[in-house]
């Protein structure tokens, strides 16, 4: 049996799967696949591509021979990507739709709430005759049935559900050896799973999320976990991040099912970190993604344990990232959110004053990072005044935000915010995109230039992609910040940088420390002072002999001098 993944890639709310991320989707759904096959004794060959490769053409005479294809994709928040884009619905047809030999299977969220499209739209419904499954359950436990079955479709049930966390145990040991597929291994940074389900499905949840539909929290077993991240970094992966969960400040919490807000559990917290340090004693990147701002505010000495612990055994530049989604109360109690900005207020400078510190990777240990999301019930224009009140109030106060994320509402029929559609969003497009530029003009580039300043060093920056004679990097972790590098230098190549300059959202910075003997005139143009002309002179003056030699060759020698702290004479 030839069985192919195609990993089309997530992006919920609770689960990143876009290059360089892996998701549990695909993780799991091999396991199933590799898990039953031992069980039967039957004789399989798993492949794995990804949609990237599939546009260029990579993997599409392996799926036409194949007997089994799982597609796993969807977004259930809008995004921009670096490292991929998500298959849209029309691609699906465009690409699969005349093949016919295998049969066809889609899960993840595309299966379960429709294919979103971009911010301030409904999802588009699952294109049909594509697909002989679509697994409205979930995709492993339906992929293990249909390996079962001999791949006989009737026999199988789409709606299939897990009973209990534990039961994906094996198969997330067993898939973790897919990710020697993926064509960024081994610079994968692996998604990891804590629980799924949210505390606040007891009231109804958010208006706008996909995640009260999941039900209550179901905790993964620290050694379940554990065991897992064993598995991964057996097979290679040194990068990963607790990140498929609403709230990991929540995860084991005391009170789930009576309280919306469950007490946080610190020991579980330290049990799952120490344990991951144990078993990947070399790992390279240990992050994690969300956090309830309703939870940090609510349980304050709990919550700055859990994040002395984060930081005691993570790795730096570490995101909290928080759903803050209005500064508006109204908004707010409209919609069911989380918390009222004086809450979100009181969880930034919680996470302010445990993390800010500077870590040995050139970030901040951990920041929180602010979600916005637009276009819900009760929305006017007074709400983006608020909204940037509110941002403006933390950067007047010292606060620092690793990132600021401003999106229009997706639209899915499994929420409240289906009965209202894209209306808001519509009228209020305008006052969207003037907000959105307002806070990337006065906002966002100072606030980078506090998270890293000119002249801050960030180790392993790994070269992604060339625009023109601009080289693009980013750090492995969580919501990196996008690194501008002038000059063409070689891709998928780790770089330590010194930062010269900021935009809004990236910054610029030169190979640290930069040898003046080899680097590219754009390289050296970005330094401090230098524009084309001296870097004109340095090339035809090089090579230098010592770094006396270097400031020797400068019209002024206090320029050469400042430049010392960058650069190095081969």
């Amino acid at each position: 049996m030839n069985v192919i993944i195609l990993d089309g890639y997530v992006d919920e709310p609770t689960c990143l799967g876009v290059p360089p991320y892996v998701s549990p989707y695909v993780r799991y759904a091999a396991g199933a696949v590799l898990k039953t096959a031992k069980e039967h004794s039957l004789d399989l060959k798993l492949l794995y591509f990804t949609i990237d490769q599939l546009r260029g053409g990579v993997g599409f005479k392996e799926i036409v021979k194949a007997d089994l294809l799982v597609v796993i994709c969807g977004t259930a928040v809008p995004g921009k990507y670096l490292g991929g884009t998500p298959a849209s619905a029309s691609e699906i047809v465009r690409l699969l739709g005349g093949v016919e030999r295998p049969v066809k299977v889609l899960g993840g969220p595309a299966a379960k709430f429709g294919f979103g499209t971009s911010g301030g739209r409904r999802a588009v419904a699952v294109p049909e005759g594509v697909f002989d499954i679509v697994a409205t359950g979930d995709v492993e436990l339906v992929v293990s049935q249909l390996i079962a079955e001999r791949l006989g479709v009737e026999r199988v049930t789409p709606d299939e559900r897990r009973e209990n966390a534990s039961q994906i145990r094996d198969f997330a040991i067993y898939g973790a050896e897919i990710v020697r597929q993926h064509p960024n291994f081994p610079y994968v940074v692996a998604e990891l799973e804590t629980y799924r389900g949210c505390a606040r499905s007891l009231v109804g949840g958010c208006s706008f999320c996909v995640e009260p539909s999941k039900g209550l929290p179901d905790f993964r077993p620290v050694k379940d976990v554990v065991d897992e991240v064993a598995a991964l970094y057996k097979a290679g992966v040194r990068h990963f991040r607790l990140g498929s969960q609403p709230c990991l400040f929540s995860y084991m919490a005391e009170g789930v099912g009576e309280l919306e807000f469950p007490k946080p559990n610190p020991a579980a917290l330290e049990r799952l970190y120490k344990g991951i340090r144990a078993v990947a004693p070399r790992l390279k990147t240990l992050h994690m993604d969300n956090a309830n701002p309703g939870t940090l505010a609510a349980y304050p000495e709990e919550c700055w344990r859990i994040a002395k612990i984060i930081v005691k055994y993570h790795t730096a530049g570490d995101v909290a990232a928080l759903g803050v989604e209005t500064a508006d109360p109204e908004v707010v109690r409209r919609n069911n959110l989380k918390a009222m900005p004086e809450d979100c207020m009181k969880a930034i400078e919680l996470l302010n004053e445990v993390g800010a510190r500077r870590g040995e990777n050139g970030l901040p240990e951990l920041l929180p990072g602010v979600n916005f999301v637009f276009g819900l019930l009760g929305e006017t224009s007074r709400t983006y005044e608020l909204n940037y009140e509110f941002l403006r109030a933390v950067l007047e106060r010292g606060l620092l935000l690793r990132r600021i994320n401003l999106r229009q509402v997706m639209i899915f029929p499994t929420t409240r915010m289906a009965e209202v559609g894209d209306k808001i969003m519509r009228r209020h497009k305008h006052l969207f995109k003037s907000f959105k530029r307002r806070v990337r003009e006065e906002i966002d580039r100072e606030m980078l230039r506090r998270v890293v300043p000119r002249g801050v060093v960030l180790k392993d920056v790994l070269t992604e992609l060339h625009e023109g004679k601009t080289t693009f990097g980013r750090q492995l972790g969580s919501y990196p910040i996008l690194v501008g590098i002038p000059g063409v230098y070689k891709l998928r190549r780790f770089f330590d940088v010194k930062v010269v300059d900021h935009g809004f959202r990236s910054v610029t910075a030169v190979p640290y420390p930069l040898d003046v003997n080899t680097a590219p005139k754009e390289t050296l143009m970005a330094l401090p002072g230098i524009g084309e002309r001296r870097a004109a002179a340095i090339e035809r003056k090089r090579p230098f002999k010592s770094i006396d030699d270097f400031v020797s060759a400068f019209d002024d020698k206090a320029v050469g001098e400042k430049l010392l702290e960058y650069v190095r004479v081969s």
